[in-house]
């Protein structure tokens, strides 16, 4: 499948299709999950969709310092919703206005093993954009090409042993794009929205 010729309309259709909520561990264990919104950021590059992802600053308080990531993070009361959750977090952390993301709509949640129910927001952005990352919780700040990962060759998913759960769990992992490593559960709501495209192109919402 050519994603990088479908439009945003058409993206927009694509998310208007019912996603089911997607998980890092058993569903049922995740009824407690606090709730948080992350920006997933498309833009435009040499003709191509590109995702715009971050490596997060090394701390000793983060539970993913290091990680490849998307910008967003915990709701707090003042948002009016999970989209301005998720639009605050990435002016914070990488300095995008809000009022230059075309947003496009939603994807399921994403319950990970943090005990987080995560709503990724999908956004156009334009580009290039003059990005100010917060050194405190950003590292670094690059993209990868949608249609890399999209393809099933570099991507491979594991069973791992996770402390309280009797069953090994489904762990998705990229292989490294430019030295960055894709896995866990931004692998995850990567690959939940290339499906949700690639049903879409088949006609299946």
């Amino acid at each position: 499948m050519n994603l990088d010729r479908l439009t945003d309309a058409q993206i927009r259709d694509s998310l208007r299709c019912e996603a089911s909520p997607t998980f890092d561990v058993p569903f049922e264990r995740s009824g407690h999950d606090r709730k948080a919104g992350v920006l997933m950021p498309l833009l435009r590059q040499r003709d191509a969709w590109h995702l715009l992802y971050i490596r997060r600053a090394e701390s000793q308080r983060d539970h993913h310092s290091g990680q490849v990531a998307f910008a967003g993070g915990q709701w707090e009361p003042g948002d009016r919703d999970l989209e301005q959750t998720a639009l605050r977090e990435a002016h914070e952390e990488i300095g995008i206005l809000p009022g230059d993301v075309r947003v496009l709509g939603r994807l399921g949640r994403h319950h990970s093993i943090t005990r987080f129910s995560i709503t990724p927001v999908v956004g156009v952005i334009p580009w290039p954009y003059r990005l100010q990352p917060d050194p405190s919780e950003v590292a670094s700040v690059f993209t990868m090409p949608l249609a890399w990962v999209a393809d099933p060759g570099n991507l491979e998913i594991t069973h791992r042993r996770i402390e309280g759960y009797a069953e090994p769990v489904p762990v998705a992992s990229y292989r490294r794009y430019e030295g960055e490593l894709l896995w866990g559960a931004t692998a995850r709501m990567t690959l939940t929205f290339v499906e949700q495209l690639g049903r879409y192109l088949q006609g299946q919402c």
